[in-house]
């Protein structure tokens, strides 16, 4: 699920954290991190969950409309559509997903169920809902399309579960871009010929997930020389002038230099010059994209640039 560019953007969080709360336990802070990207992951999980939560307050409405007293044509004959949609069959019926919500105790929406209500609430009043029910076709991509719209356009953006998720895990509001992100490309992987779905996992490789606990320490313990190296090569800019931000990106850039052999210099800078467009101001990713490219040749000059393998100068 997470990328090296999510984790880079992990480990300069919690640089920054740690820098801030003036702490000087690095050991506390990596069990942190780590603990940071596993509540990431329990966000994806539940998202998944909320969308098969929402397809199981829809089926109640309609088991409950059925019995109503004065119940119309209609609700004597809903449409089953959204409750059979294919792929939230397929979500729900995951072993690997109900396995990951019961391990982790991921029991949210049974706790606080005037969540998924509130979704399907929004999501029957829309007319996109209206037109997928009435539509008189059946398809996996119909079907995958409106799990799309429905994740995009109404769970996404809804400010109350926003704040619910803030509210839980201060952690999860940084993380929501990035599990929003995942979620979509996920859904968009889907086909037709899987019964049931594979979750992803949360790093593709042991790699990926030493990377982040390595970039985060060799970092801090090597983050004096680099403030040494950075020294003189900002024009115009003192140190302490430079946003704290940035600072640690340049200085994770730097130690992706010299710390890491097999990551091409190019994409240590393209990825922190993405990251600071995201993180920092309109500016910064020129700015730092000029400091490391110059540091890189300096460092290449000196013979500090730690590169094996043709292509990775």
């Amino acid at each position: 699920m997470l990328t090296r560019r999510h984790i880079r953007a992990k480990v300069m969080q919690s640089i920054y954290a740690f820098k801030q709360s003036k702490n000087d336990n690095l050991t506390k802070e990596e069990k942190f991190l780590r603990k940071s990207m596993e509540d990431m992951y329990d966000l994806f999980l539940l998202n998944l969950q909320l969308v098969i939560e929402v397809k199981n307050h829809a089926e109640n409405y309609i088991e409950l409309s059925k019995n109503k007293f004065l119940a119309t044509k209609e609700d004597k004959n809903p449409s089953l559509k959204f409750i059979e949609n294919q792929v939230i069959k397929s979500l729900e019926n995951s072993p690997k997903l109900i396995d990951l919500v019961e391990k982790r105790k991921l029991n949210h929406w049974r706790r606080d169920n005037e969540f998924p209500r509130l979704i399907w609430n929004e999501l029957k009043d829309s007319e996109e809902y209206k037109a997928y029910i009435s539509s008189g076709l059946s398809s996996f991509k119909e079907d995958k399309d409106f799990v799309i719209f429905l994740f995009k356009k109404v769970l996404a953006p809804n400010e109350k579960l926003y704040d619910y998720y803030e509210d839980e895990k201060l952690t999860w509001i940084d993380d929501l871009p990035i599990v929003n992100t995942s979620i979509l490309k996920f859904l968009q992987k889907l086909k037709p010929t899987e019964e049931t779905y594979m979750i992803p996992v949360l790093f593709k490789s042991r790699d990926d997930e030493q990377f982040g606990y390595d970039l985060f320490r060799k970092t801090l313990l090597n983050e004096a020389t680099y403030l040494s190296d950075i020294e003189g090569k900002t024009p115009r800019w003192e140190q302490d002038r430079i946003a704290d931000v940035d600072l640690i990106m340049i200085c994770m850039g730097l130690c992706e230099f010299t710390k890491f052999p097999s990551i091409p210099v190019k994409v240590t800078i393209n990825e922190y010059l993405e990251l600071a467009k995201e993180y920092s101001t309109p500016k910064s990713s020129i700015f730092i994209n000029g400091v490391l490219d110059k540091l890189s040749k300096i460092y290449q000059e000196q013979d500090k640039l730690n590169k094996i393998g043709r292509g990775l100068m």
